[in-house]
């Protein structure tokens, strides 16, 4: 009896130890201690009350080799630091911009990636009492507010981040379930603003400004019930995936502001979401403690992991850790048109992405890649997941081909530099070496594919609404940054887009209550037998507090936990 109470509290403490390092099949993955980011303090913040915790990255494209920049938010405080890395330790004694706000706390934040400079950078700021605000925490400016009088939302700013490509649009959600696009040259106005229906369909609403005159917001869309929680734009920028309290995953095409696919959660609420490096997976995690993954070609989950024993709060693909399968590498030799940087800046590295996405999805050459997620959850734990060729494509026979495998290491030498694609989330999507991954065949063979692609296509709208989407487009594409052209995703339309004539009486989306007995063992959620079950590579518990970051960069890890602490974690091979 003893023993086992001593073998059970000899576990306990083993599984409640903080881990500092952890290897995978690139190798030995090591927390820095020395470049530990927080308060200039470095006191504990109590968390109780406060919301998340986030880092935001950008590279000001300096000659020091210190180009990148680090912004935090820790309960009323914002601070803006010079990120060193593996490289150098932290300095938390001089902060380039420190903020502290009264009445209201920051939530969320993203940089505009174009118009970095390491005179200037444009930051947006999200806060609890619905807000907005433009800052440039180099120069120190405070540029403008947005819905400073909360006369547009007065919930919670749940996600802000600028529309790729766009030096002027941003996008914000709100725990309302209502997302707003803004452009930074118009104003809020003075009175509450006036709506005119755009477009509705399944459980979604779009919202024209009705003015005299330009002003925010350009657009209003309802998304479902209960909290838009994250949105994410594809790595093209042409797609807008949009999670919710309502346990759904929407995606739209957001020019065309049309439903392409939806998911819906186990159980719960979804909290985080993101996209594979080539725009063909989408991967959500939340309150059913589960990461799933979702295709966007054949608009259905094809995967869920299971590893976390709480809310998972952050998914995020790692671009830098692919493995690649191929007959004959020597045909796979690009131009530099097919190399492109999604990165914050950075210029020497060579892009997957291209090869992924513009390849035929006929190719019959064999070739498998393996991507790599991470998880980060409230119950402090980091889980590491490999999504492979046997869970893409169940039908696909093995070929006998030879093995190329392209991770982080310190041999690896910087490929030739490319071109410039903004990303969703300001990472770039590179491979290291000089081999170049093959794109990922289309698999049309895939179990459990019963989501219907015949969905109707858009009755022909009134005048009013068709020259609202024209001009809503038109403004859109203009004023993005040209980008190299990419063949567009084959899409399939599972949800029937509705469209509707416009009514100044129609102004709120129906919403209509989901059983969610009625969509489990449906397609829009399958059982946990139905789909392939994932197993997490590594599952550590790395923090006290509950984790709230997750971010890959090219020679390092980034998390952080509610107590403040952001921490960088170096790949295999970065440092001695």
């Amino acid at each position: 009896m003893l023993l086992s109470k001593m073998a059970a509290e000899g576990g306990g403490k083993e599984m409640n130890e903080i881990k500092t390092q952890f290897t995978t099949r690139e190798g030995l993955y090591k927390l820095l201690s020395h470049s530990e980011y927080s308060r200039p303090n470095r006191v504990p913040f109590n968390s109780q009350g406060s919301n998340p915790v986030r880092v935001s990255f950008v590279n000001v494209n300096d000659q020091s080799g210190n180009g990148d920049r680090l912004c935090f938010n820790v309960g009323r405080e914002l601070y803006f630091y010079i990120y060193k890395g593996v490289r150098k330790a932290a300095d938390l004694s001089k902060p380039i911009d420190k903020r502290i706000y009264k009445g209201t706390q920051p939530t969320c934040h993203d940089f505009n990636h174009l118009t970095a400079t390491a005179e200037s950078v444009s930051l947006l700021v999200g806060f609890s009492a619905g807000q907005v605000q433009l800052i440039d925490p180099i120069k120190k400016e405070t540029s403008k507010l947005f819905n400073e009088e909360r006369l547009i939302d007065k919930s919670r700013v749940t996600c802000v981040k600028w529309v790729p490509g766009s030096e002027s649009l941003f996008l914000v959600a709100h725990s309302s379930g209502n997302m707003y696009l803004y452009n930074v040259e118009h104003t809020c106005g003075t009175t509450a603003p006036h709506y005119q229906l755009l477009k509705q369909g399944e459980s979604f609403a779009v919202h024209t400004c009705k003015s005299k005159s330009t002003r925010n917001p350009l657009l209003k869309w309802t998304v479902g019930e209960g909290a838009l929680n994250e949105f994410a734009f594809s790595p093209d920028g042409k797609f807008l995936a949009c999670v919710s309290q309502d346990g759904f995953l929407r995606v739209f095409n957001f020019d065309s502001v049309e439903l392409h696919g939806t998911m819906k959660s186990y159980f719960g609420g979804l909290l985080c979401v993101c996209w594979s490096p080539d725009g063909k997976y989408i991967v959500t995690g939340g309150e059913d403690d589960l990461v799933t993954v979702w295709s966007f070609v054949d608009c259905r989950v094809i995967a869920r992991g299971n590893g976390h024993k709480s809310w998972v709060s952050v998914v995020a693909f790692d671009p830098y850790t692919t493995s690649v399968e191929e007959s004959d590498p020597m045909e796979f030799s690009g131009s530099d048109e097919d190399f492109q940087d999604l990165h914050f800046g950075r210029d020497r590295a060579n892009s997957t992405q291209s090869r992924l996405s513009k390849r035929n999805s006929t190719d019959s050459r064999p070739v498998s890649v393996t991507y790599r997620f991470g998880s980060v959850g409230q119950d402090t734990q980091l889980c590491l997941w490999d999504l492979t060729e046997d869970i893409l494509f169940p039908h696909q026979p093995l070929s006998r081909a030879r093995t190329h495998t392209n991770v982080m290491n310190a041999t690896s030498p910087p490929a030739g530099s490319g071109g410039t694609n903004p990303g969703s989330n300001g990472n770039s999507i590179t491979t290291p070496g000089n081999s170049v991954p093959p794109p990922l065949p289309r698999s049309n063979s895939l179990p459990h594919s019963a989501v219907s692609n015949a969905g109707s296509k858009s009755s022909v709208m009134d005048g009013a609404i068709a020259s609202g989407v024209s001009k809503f487009a038109t403004l859109s594409l203009h004023d993005r940054k040209e980008r190299h052209h990419e063949k567009d995703h084959k899409r399939n339309h599972s949800m029937g887009h509705i469209s509707s004539k416009s009514s100044d009486k129609l102004n709120l989306v129906t919403k209509t209550k989901t059983d969610p007995a009625k969509t489990l063992g449906t397609p829009l959620c399958p059982r946990m037998e139905d789909v392939p079950l994932l197993e997490p590579l590594i599952c550590k518990k790395i923090a006290h507090e509950r984790l709230t970051v997750l971010i890959f960069l090219e020679d390092c890890i980034v998390t952080a936990c509610q107590e403040g602490f952001i921490c960088t974690w170096a790949r295999p091979g970065k440092v001695d």
